[in-house]
């Protein structure tokens, strides 16, 4: 069976706007879904995750520990929608090999090791299991030349070069909680895997539900 690996931001499920509606669109669509592919969900800890790790670097806490505390967010909200996603698996995963046994059409996870966001764990675990898409579900229409949510001007990059992206970003990790659209290992991972890479909104899921059938959507591909 196919694979496709959704990487899922926090900022897209538990943001200031969401409604309940979203996670029942969610649930169907993913049940409708998982008749033809193998899905895996990785959850981002957004805003919850960040708003802890702000505190903590106040305390003085280490990067290392502030980088756990996003990670047990992360596990936290994947929870909460293996709870709504009710043929999901229960038990949270804590690395992608555990992922990868888990006999369920839909396979959520969250954060794994310090060191890379959610992001990166969604390209490893793509890799891993030769998903044939790997979609960034974020909060934003894909990739931009700035900022959208501060620059109103700001112009939708429709495809871009993951040589560029790199070139741009790096393949670093500098600190926990940083709010990149992807971070750096992740592109690591694309680059070396070649995968099939898509960013887009994932509040409108219209739009992903085209890109999980790898059809023409708004956002954007990254090419290899």
């Amino acid at each position: 069976m196919e694979s496709i690996v959704i990487s899922i931001g926090g900022s897209v499920i538990l943001s200031d706007d969401v409604e309940t509606s979203f996670f029942v669109n969610l649930k169907n669509m993913l049940k409708k879904f998982s008749k033809d592919f193998k899905i895996y969900l990785i959850v981002g800890g957004g805003k919850t995750a960040r708003t802890y790790i702000q505190l903590c670097r106040k305390l003085n806490f280490d990067e290392k520990i502030l980088d756990q505390i996003g990670i047990e967010i992360t596990r936290i909200n994947a929870q909460i929608l293996t709870k709504v996603i009710d043929f999901a698996n229960i038990k949270i995963p804590f690395t992608t090999d555990e992922a990868i046994k888990i006999n369920k059409p839909i396979v959520i996870m969250g954060g794994t090791t310090p060191g890379h966001s959610t992001d990166m764990v969604g390209a490893e675990l793509a890799e891993k299991a030769k998903a044939s898409r790997y979609i960034i579900a974020t909060n934003v229409d894909g990739v931009y030349d700035k900022d959208p949510n501060k620059y109103p001007d700001a112009k939708q990059i429709k495809e871009i070069s993951i040589n560029k992206l790199i070139e741009e970003h790096g393949t670093d990790w500098s600190m926990a909680g940083k709010n990149v659209v992807i971070d750096g290992p992740a592109l690591k991972i694309i680059k070396r895997a070649k995968l099939s890479t898509f960013i887009l909104n994932g509040k409108r899921l219209g739009q992903l539900e085209l890109a999980l059938l790898n059809k023409n959507f708004d956002g954007t591909k990254i090419k290899i």
